[in-house]
């Protein structure tokens, strides 16, 4: 069975050729940095397991020129980035690495709210030319802020636990209610509008897909607080960059913006992106409006880095590893059902 890792690092691949070889895998792997998309499947259609990264587009025309398709694993917990329904159409299994980045994400989140709160964008820009004045650089404290948490899954869980160390109130929006987080940090679970009318500051973690594109929009984000803080470190479709764009321009979300990813974000991230003539015009503007973005003061933008420690990564390979043994065995683990992606 030919198994073709794709987006991968030096360090990675000596690590995971290691494991394969002391779990006794079966296999023929091979391992490129790039992704894979509709630029170079050609190159690799004669493969059988596909293991990807969020950066690698695995549409309908990608999945028809790899008939020998039989597994894609992602090695991240979301999967837009695949066409699950049609994959499945074809018999294909798709796997993802969920619970990886539980801690990390959450830890990373407040590592943003934070920063924005204490206003070290503009702190460490000043002191780097030696300024050293306070002035305007008074902060907010955490403490009896009001935090609005879209999406109580693995991570927005972690993200109450915190919140509630820092003594704030917590409110969530979620689909289900979950009693033990009611009982243990006195959530108090509230619909879309409310949570954004009455949060200083709102999170986002929730999957993408058809019912969460775009669930911060130029018309409710004008909901928020004056100078309410917006985070994001789901994906970068879930939040309207137009609206994030006109909403500072007009003064709004004073309490600051932090992204951890972004619409079109893979135009300015991805030096190959850089390279081609052939970016949509749509997507060529939303990248221009997160340019924008990028110089505000009170806005902290990251390249997709909220999961990035060492830990976690190790977690996603092992994770990876042990999805592929498992489907080797007959008994696949961390299955993505197409309905899910829906």
């Amino acid at each position: 069975m030919k198994v073709h890792f794709f987006e991968v690092e030096d360090w990675e691949r000596l690590y995971l050729e290691k494991k394969i070889k002391d779990m006794g895998l079966d296999v023929d792997v091979e391992f490129t940095k790039e992704p894979i998309d509709d630029t170079n499947v050609n190159i690799y259609k004669d493969i059988d397991v596909a293991i990807v990264f969020i950066y690698s587009k695995l549409n309908k025309d990608v999945i028809e020129k790899l008939p020998n398709l039989k597994l894609i694993i992602t090695r991240s917990t979301g999967y837009d980035h695949i066409d699950v329904e049609y994959a499945s159409k074809k018999g294909i299994t798709v796997c993802n690495v969920p619970g990886y980045g539980n801690n990390t994400v959450a830890e990373y989140t407040f590592a943003l709210i934070l920063a924005l709160a204490r206003k070290f964008k503009p702190m460490i820009e000043r002191t780097s030319k030696g300024i050293f004045s306070r002035d305007g650089l008074t902060g907010i404290d955490l403490m009896g802020k009001t935090i609005g948490v879209i999406g109580a899954g693995r991570i927005g869980k972690h993200v109450i636990r915190i919140a509630y160390g820092f003594g704030m109130k917590i409110l969530v929006y979620d689909r289900f209610k979950d009693q033990e987080l009611i009982d243990k940090y006195g959530v108090e679970y509230v619909g879309l509008e409310d949570l954004l009318r009455m949060s200083d500051i709102v999170t986002l973690h929730v999957p993408y897909s058809k019912s969460t594109h775009h669930l911060i929009n130029r018309f409710n984000i004008k909901l928020m607080k004056l100078d309410a803080m917006l985070i994001n470190t789901s994906r970068g479709p879930v939040v309207e960059i137009e609206a994030v764009v006109q909403a500072l321009k007009e003064g709004r979300l004073a309490g600051g913006v932090g992204l951890d990813t972004f619409e079109a974000e893979e135009i300015l991230i991805e030096e190959e992106y850089l390279k081609r003539d052939d970016i949509p015009a749509i997507k060529l503007k939303k990248a221009l409006e997160s340019f924008y973005v990028l110089h505000s003061e009170n806005v902290i933008v990251s390249p997709h880095n909220a999961y990035n420690t060492k830990d976690a990564l190790y977690r996603i390979l092992d994770i990876t590893l042990d999805n592929l043994k498992s489907y080797l065995e007959g008994n696949p683990k961390n299955k993505v059902e197409a309905v899910n992606n829906a």
